[in-house]
């Protein structure tokens, strides 16, 4: 049964959250502050976060910057402002999905089960691997020319699609579906903050190679000869 925390201090809005989750099949559990769900994931980890950003401590985008330094639990913000720089920042941070206010408590369930499905492992190995990158999916690591990267889990999900089909240019919609995130959500543009961030780590590696190629106004795709 997968376990959701809610942080939301709301009494309303948590009760709905928590009936229509449990309904679906999720044990639930509800902090009212942003430090309460960074101790509590750190004690009891959950499957997903459903997290406010309006906290009466911390904002939810610093508690999910908080959480990201130790971990990658999929997160889901709820938020009374449905501006673009606010659902930029939030998937640029780390999140999965943005739902603004007021919202469907069936269309959030729906989301959740929808976020857990796509960040289930993946049992099988990676066949089409290049010989320079070894993937591993049940531990989510990557090794490049020999050395493990340390990858966040949208950088491992966003890597591994592009190693999978070698020259296929993915647009950055698909991208985001590929990592987990809401395609519906917009701002396709934060694939290119992931892109930059893998391309650093690779150059660390390897210095001279360029292995993401970038075909301007269409996407991103992995080149085995620039590897």
């Amino acid at each position: 049964m997968p376990h959701i925390l809610i942080v939301e201090d709301e009494a309303a809005i948590a009760d709905t959250l928590i009936f229509a989750l449990q309904g679906d099949g999720h044990s639930t559990e509800w902090v009212t502050l942003g430090s309460a769900a960074l101790e509590q994931q750190r004690q009891r980890p959950a499957d997903l976060i459903i997290l406010d950003i309006g906290l009466p401590d911390i904002s939810g985008f610093e508690t999910c910057r908080q959480l990201r330094r130790f971990s990658e639990v999929p997160v889901m913000f709820l938020s009374a402002r449905d501006g673009e720089i606010d659902r930029v920042v939030g998937l640029e941070i780390g999140a999965d999905d943005y739902v603004v206010k007021p919202f469907s408590p069936r269309e959030v369930a729906a989301r959740v089960r929808a976020i857990l499905k796509r960040m289930a492992p993946r049992a099988e190995p990676l066949a089409s691997a290049p010989e320079l990158f070894q993937v591993d999916t049940l531990r989510m690591q990557i090794h490049y020319h020999g050395q493990a990267l340390s990858l966040t889990r949208h950088e491992f999900r966003l890597l591994q699609s592009l190693l999978e089909q070698p020259e296929r240019v993915f647009s950055r919609e698909q991208l985001l579906d590929a990592v987990g995130v809401a395609a519906d959500v917009g701002y396709e543009r934060s694939i290119d903050s992931h892109i930059k961030s893998l391309r650093a780590k690779l150059r660390a590696v390897a210095a001279d190679a360029e292995p993401i190629q970038t075909h301007r106004g269409l996407g991103y795709s992995y080149s085995p000869s620039h590897s």
